[in-house]
């Protein structure tokens, strides 16, 4: 792991109900969180999804970026398929012991 992630302060919604983005269509995630070069999330595609919740999961800046671009039940679905930084993995779980739940039963 690096430091920076070892370091960083990651966003987190206060709820888990806050996270109302969308479930279908395309998505474009703005530049602050992914700044490589133009891509178009295909949220019917699961590894287009897990990479787009990764990186907002990783990049996002204030709860509001998660709350536009995660969805609740996609994320509880899809969390134990999602590769994330251990420290953004325990601040997540931390608040929301049902994500280690899910972890737990997968």
């Amino acid at each position: 792991m690096s430091r920076y992630a070892a370091a960083r302060i990651y966003a987190l919604p206060e709820s888990l109900d806050e996270l109302v983005g969308p479930t279908s269509g395309a998505v474009t995630l703005p530049r602050h969180i992914d700044w490589g070069p133009h891509y178009v999330y295909d949220l019917t595609d699961e590894a287009d999804l897990l990479l787009m919740y990764e990186r907002v999961i990783r990049e996002a800046q204030a709860p509001a970026d998660l709350w536009t671009h995660l969805n609740a039940t996609l994320l509880r679905r899809h969390w134990t398929d999602l590769f994330l930084p251990s420290p953004v993995r325990t601040a997540w779980q931390a608040r929301f012991p049902e994500l280690s739940a899910t972890a737990a039963a997968a």
